[in-house]
């Protein structure tokens, strides 16, 4: 038996979570389907978020689970796989169970690939990070490294020299002849040492990143490992939008990847579909993406509620 919702909700963190809360509130019956993979797991702490600053990931989303079941919001862990639209939306999940709605919304995010560097994955949200505004008060003063891997690491490069005057940009794979001449001449003004060379790995010391070893030396070798405390990488996002593509939804191309064209609500070029977090643009922090997440539900709400009126209005 097919179960019928007035709204899914694909995704539970911040922003689906936020969605479902406003949903809830607003008396619609909700589902939320819920995989359990969010972006920001690795991480022992999220910053930046009034009131909940230094709170870890997986309090906010236990706490923000406990909120929206007083509500009456339904939660189910379970993967959605593939959605088709009619009169309704049918959501097939990996289970098998197929679930049907008037509307969605899509906050399925994205997934980090970071560097093939050995190392780099098992330090990612400790000691190896991405973000300084996230994490760069925590390292503040410490001795920096950036791993270059395209040419917006020159970017990060230059950001992160606020949180730390001893910073070092490892070109790694890219060579020095191929950045601009300006940006050299920014590292320089930002006091940013440039090593060429690519990068080995990471040398971790007591459950510390010590160093970042440069290919080719030894420990013994004068040189060879630079001593670094914290090593900012600009992982490549890749955008979970299989379901915005099932549904033909308008995509357009970012140098962070494809996300769906969206209005100021989140709606998408798909009618009755919204989007939120990170699904709909890269730079979501878990602030933005709550936020987003409140602003679709609330406008799914709205929606529907004039869509009935109208019916019964006849007009």
């Amino acid at each position: 038996m097919t179960e019928t919702y007035e709204v899914i909700v694909v995704g539970g963190g911040a922003a689906g979570l936020s969605a479902a809360l406003v949903l809830g509130r607003a008396r619609r019956r909700t589902l939320v389907v819920d995989a359990g993979e969010p972006r920001n797991a690795p991480a022992a702490h999220m910053q930046g978020y009034l009131t909940r600053d230094g709170m870890s990931p997986a309090e906010f989303l236990t706490i923000g689970r406990e909120e929206i079941a007083r509500y009456g919001v339904e939660l189910v862990r379970d993967t959605a796989v593939d959605v088709t639209k009619g009169e309704d939306f049918a959501v097939e999940l990996a289970s098998g169970r197929t679930v049907r709605a008037r509307r969605l919304v899509i906050t399925t995010g994205l997934k980090d690939e970071l560097p093939a560097v050995p190392g780099v994955a098992e330090r990612f949200g400790r000691d190896v990070l991405h973000c300084p505004y996230c994490h760069g008060w925590e390292v503040r003063d410490q001795a920096f490294g950036v791993l270059a891997t395209g040419p917006l690491s020159v970017h990060q490069a230059l950001m992160v020299s606020q949180w730390s005057k001893d910073v070092t940009f490892f070109l790694h794979e890219v060579a020095e002849d191929d950045l601009p001449d300006d940006d050299l001449r920014r590292l320089a003004a930002a006091g940013v040492h440039v090593v060429p060379g690519e990068v080995a790995g990471l040398v971790v010391e007591d459950d510390r990143l010590t160093g970042v070893r440069l290919a080719g030396g030894t420990p013994s070798e004068e040189g060879s490992v630079h001593d670094r405390q914290a090593l900012f990488v600009a992982p490549r996002p890749i955008p979970q939008t299989a379901l915005f593509e099932r549904l033909g939804a308008e995509m357009t191309e970012t140098p962070f990847g494809a996300y769906p064209v969206v209005d100021a609500t989140g709606l998408t070029s798909v009618p009755g579909v919204w989007a939120a977090g990170n699904a709909m643009g890269f730079a979501e922090q878990v602030v933005n993406a709550a936020a987003g997440g409140y602003r679709a539900g609330a406008t799914v709400n709205g929606e529907l509620l004039m869509t009935d009126i109208d019916l019964a209005a006849g007009v």
